[in-house]
């Protein structure tokens, strides 16, 4: 089903949305055919409920909708959405209940609930389609629902179909759409550019490492975005656990998450200069993969020593931190699929950030909250600063002890952009079982809280 709101129809069948508190007074004001058919089906109100209420020629009426307890809804990022999954294939308009105050991130979950990953299988989705209320501004939740849907396509790919020559072709797709310019560095390139660390962490694998760097926008403030781009995550020499290695096709969310907020902010044409960087590698196992105890340079000259060959995003951001802080942005951000140590601190539902800017912590904590994705800010701890350097190197891609394990690899990629406005994302980009308007696998996690952030953050 498109991501898209349904047209205006004639035909579209009324949605009453009524939480468990309202249903009693509701009930009051319904003749006693309606009362005695909405006690015959159970209909509570309860958070996923639905009926139809039928006419005496028994088509559809109108509908109803449960929107349970607060606390329901609470345990819920779209609570509406466990309705609208519910629902007879049809069209349909609300006619009442829907809080103005969260009715665009509801109309977002309905719309989300038409997601399905269908490559390879088909597979079933929800069928109710819905008008656009009048009070929310249709075009973003649109956008808000395209780059989603492209985030959690390219998670959700396997490796032998996201490699990183389709991570390049995929953020060529998307400049092609905006007319942006996407130009890439692969292969021997990356050494005579002055890109080492891209180029070593990615150099066994088949497809050769590459650097993509897209453009768009030609006035503003100056927004860079870099992701993650390791499609596939072997932990190199140091090798990982089957069991650590199913889900390493996601290896590349921070890439996903970053093209998902740059189709956001391209198709509402927000004005800021943008440029994504994405190193984009495969992390594999050959006679050439680069190894523990080997010392490499940085493109800014730091010197880092090798002690896990599995933290090796950090290696292929920070290269891509330090082009991105040459070219004087007034806002750099970084996501990535980076520590377990992330997951541990927050969970997967939590997308952990990091920044010394208190405003811009403040502004994005705050519009989180209202995009229903939420984000939770993480210490640059700076006395953590001697966990990450060894004595042989600069820096150490994988301090001993295990304690603070994210915040120790967040101090690292610091070390890369200078003086820049700097913001970072530990983000797992992956939802483990089905929600309402979340399904199971590819999931962005914060670009709708950045993208509400921003007009705060630099005065659009």
């Amino acid at each position: 089903m498109p991501l898209t709101f349904a047209p205006a129809s004639d035909t579209a069948i009324d949605l009453h949305i009524i939480a468990q508190s309202e249903m009693e007074r509701w009930l009051a004001d319904q003749p006693d055919q309606i009362r005695i058919w909405v006690g015959a089906n159970g209909f509570s109100g309860g958070l996923g409920q639905v009926l139809l209420i039928p006419r005496g020629d028994g088509a559809p009426k109108y509908a109803l909708a449960g929107y349970g307890t607060a606390a329901s809804r609470a345990r819920k990022r779209f609570p509406l959405a466990a309705a609208a999954q519910a629902l007879p294939e049809g069209t349909y308009r609300i006619a009442s209940g829907l809080p103005t105050d969260v009715a665009e991130v509801e109309c977002l979950g309905w719309l989300l609930t038409g997601y399905t990953f269908d490559r390879y299988a088909a597979q079933s989705a929800a069928n109710a389609r819905l008008i656009a209320p009048d009070t929310v501004d249709s075009d973003l939740i649109e956008a808000l629902a395209a780059a989603e849907g492209l985030t959690r396509d390219l998670v959700n790919t396997p490796a032998a179909d996201m490699g990183p020559e389709q991570l390049q072709k995929a953020a060529e797709d998307l400049a092609q759409t905006f007319e942006a310019s996407c130009g890439v560095i692969a292969g021997e390139a990356l050494i005579q550019q002055s890109f080492p660390m891209i180029h070593a962490v990615g150099r066994a694998a088949d497809q050769a490492p590459r650097l993509i760097d897209m453009r768009w926008g030609n006035a503003g403030p100056k927004l860079t975005l870099v992701g993650k781009g390791v499609c596939f995550d072997t932990g190199g020499l140091d090798l990982k656990p089957a069991a650590a290695m199913g889900l390493m096709k996601k290896d590349m969310g921070g890439a996903a998450n970053v093209l998902g907020l740059a189709r956001m902010i391209m198709s509402l044409n927000l004005p800021v200069q943008l440029r994504v960087l994405i190193p984009a590698v495969e992390n594999a196992v050959a006679g050439d993969a680069f190894r523990p105890g080997d010392i490499l340079t940085a493109r800014n000259g730091l010197t880092v020593e090798i002690n896990n060959t599995d933290a090796e995003g950090r290696l292929v951001l920070a290269d891509a931190l330090t082009l991105a802080s040459e070219g004087d942005p007034d806002l750099v951000i970084s996501m990535a699929t980076l520590t377990g140590a992330a997951r541990v601190a927050v969970g997967a539902d939590l997308a952990p950030f990091y920044t010394d800017d208190d405003a811009a912590a403040q502004a994005l904590s705050d519009a989180a909250a209202k995009a229903a994705d939420p984000v939770w800010r993480m210490p640059f701890h700076t006395p953590y600063e001697s966990l990450i350097e060894p004595g042989i190197a600069d820096l150490d891609n994988a301090p001993s002890g295990g304690f603070a394990g994210s915040i120790t690899a967040a101090l690292f990629l610091r070390r890369f952009v200078g003086d820049c406005r700097y913001m970072h994302f530990d983000i797992y980009s992956w939802q483990r079982s089905k929600e309402p308007g979340r399904s199971k696998g590819g999931l962005g996690q914060g670009p709708r809280a950045i993208l509400a952030a921003l007009p705060e953050i630099l005065d659009l």
